[in-house]
């Protein structure tokens, strides 16, 4: 499936079960991975843990996390060290989208979207990667966005949310790689997921996005796992700190 390997390497992988995340988990257990799943279902984590220890004779375990409460990335950072004993790599993915004009923004959907796609992966990033550096190092990755690197019209508090990840994942790089921990986004244009499909399936919407990226087409959930695996490996050993796009060149012109 993949030609680069991590095998041991214990991996925390949040928003797991679908989308991007299903394809982050099957890329990393054909990787040799231990994973530690997480997302809000737990018996649809199970379950996709299971298929993955029989497809790939790895370490699978769930643990189920609901990132919109307070407390769920200290509690999630505990959980996922405690179930293999510490964590090598965090692949922070979960996040929301509620696309929508700038003028029909309510503070209930603005605080939402911050709290999913901003508090809580920093929090997570800030928790693992301070155990990182205490144990020896690790590897953070975060998937922010394209609508980081640019404005993208009706998505006001998603980019604001991924933009600040951009910065925190700087300063995680920045405190913590002299203690062996390196932190970088990825930052993903159009990723034909469900959701994806949903906010972008029409093409009279799609075409002038499409028309924006050299390219062609969309990322589809593979591009993003296949990037986040070679930065978690030693294969980007001198990557730290950087925002990587996976646009097809959305973000050059």
């Amino acid at each position: 499936m993949n030609s680069i390997r991590i095998d041991g390497k214990r991996v925390l992988i949040t928003g797991a079960a679908r989308g991007i995340g299903a394809d982050l988990a099957e890329t990393f257990a054909a990787a040799g991975a231990a994973l530690v799943l997480s997302g809000r279902d737990q018996g649809a984590l199970a379950a996709q843990a299971r298929e993955l220890r029989q497809r790939f004779d790895v370490r699978a375990e769930a643990v189920a996390a609901d990132l919109s409460e307070p407390d769920a990335p200290a509690h999630l950072a505990a959980a996922a060290a405690a179930t293999f004993g510490g964590l090598d790599v965090l692949i922070n993915n979960a996040g929301i989208a509620s696309p929508q004009p700038v003028t029909d923004l309510t503070a209930e959907t603005f605080d939402e979207v911050l709290t999913v796609n901003l508090r809580a992966p920093a929090l997570l990033a800030a928790t693992v990667g301070t155990a990182m550096a205490q144990n020896g190092g690790g590897s953070i990755v975060t998937v922010a966005s394209a609508a980081a690197l640019r404005a993208l019209p009706e998505h006001y508090a998603y980019s604001t949310a991924k933009a600040g990840l951009l910065m925190a994942t700087k300063v995680l790089a920045l405190e913590l790689g002299p203690r062996g921990v390196r932190a970088n986004s990825i930052c993903p244009t159009v990723v034909l997921t469900d959701m994806g499909r949903e906010h972008w399936g029409e093409k009279a919407k799609a075409a002038p996005m499409l028309a924006r990226i050299p390219l062609g087409r969309f990322a589809v959930p593979h591009d993003v796992a296949t990037t986040a695996l070679f930065l978690a490996s030693d294969l980007a050993a001198m990557i730290n700190g950087i925002d990587l796009p996976i646009d097809g060149g959305y973000t050059v012109g």
